[in-house]
């Protein structure tokens, strides 16, 4: 593991605010200086920041939090926007969200105190089931792309204005249940397995179909419940012992 990397696995410090302790010469390998946030480092050797021992994390922590609408995943805002973390214990500043839901969205959102777990579940092929309203009516065409994906060379309506990524590549999905429609407006319930930014607004919004309400209601086992909204819990036992079976399948260390 590179040990700027290890850096922010073991202590509050984010990755970029690793690169700059080794950068001024803070940190300590096996008592000697390094500022190669290259280096690679094991269980094994002593790493310490201002003269003080890291200690390797054995444990970590999870969370379930209810998003509002309203509300961005992000530390800060510099326009002064809340974010979830204002909603949040003053404890669990330094927990990362395991990918996000924009400002408009709501539902479930998992946060860690492990980076490298939400790295592992970010990128995970586990289902995410969603509760969507949309503005149209969803036709045969809409229906067979959920079935059987496809890939968009303009994916930016749904998108963030400044978005980067102008293309994407949209999987099956695992499920969907169309409710019916009244008053222009179409709701259903659909279950996917990966997280792309802003994926099911730029599906809808591929075939002119806009998102109005979005609320993920369950990540694998995990789901919302009776949770209410701006309100968080740590996850059951039971909830533990599934992650810690996925860690130990999929080989994540953390």
């Amino acid at each position: 593991m590179r040990i700027n990397k290890f850096i922010s696995h073991n202590t509050n410090y984010s990755r970029r605010e690793a690169d700059e302790l080794l950068k001024q010469g803070k940190v300590t390998l096996n008592n000697r200086v390094v500022s190669d946030i290259g280096v690679s480092v094991s269980e094994d050797d002593r790493i310490k920041i201002n003269g003080r021992l890291i200690k390797f994390k054995k444990e970590f922590t999870m969370l379930v939090y209810h998003k509002q609408k309203g509300e961005l995943v992000t530390k800060s805002d510099d326009r002064g926007r809340k974010t979830i973390y204002d909603n949040l214990p003053r404890g669990f500043s330094k927990f990362v969200s395991i990918g996000r839901l924009d400002y408009a969205s709501e539902g479930l959102l998992l946060l860690t105190d492990a980076p490298a777990i939400a790295t592992a579940l970010m990128a995970s092929d586990i289902e995410r089931e969603y509760y969507l309203k949309v503005k149209g009516e969803i036709t045969e065409e809409v229906k067979t792309a959920m079935r059987d994906g496809f890939f968009a060379a303009d994916a930016t309506k749904g998108a963030h204005a400044k978005t980067t990524i102008k293309s994407m590549e949209f999987k099956p999905f695992v499920a969907f249940e169309i409710f019916g429609s009244s008053g222009g407006y179409t709701k259903l319930r659909v279950m996917i397995n990966e997280g792309k930014n802003r994926e099911l607004r730029r599906f809808f919004g591929y075939f002119d179909l806009e998102v109005v309400d979005l609320k993920r209601v369950s990540f694998g086992r995990v789901d919302l419940g009776m949770l209410k909204e701006g309100k968080w819990r740590y996850f059951t036992n039971g909830e533990y012992d599934d992650l810690r079976d996925f860690l130990k399948t999929n080989k994540i260390y953390y």
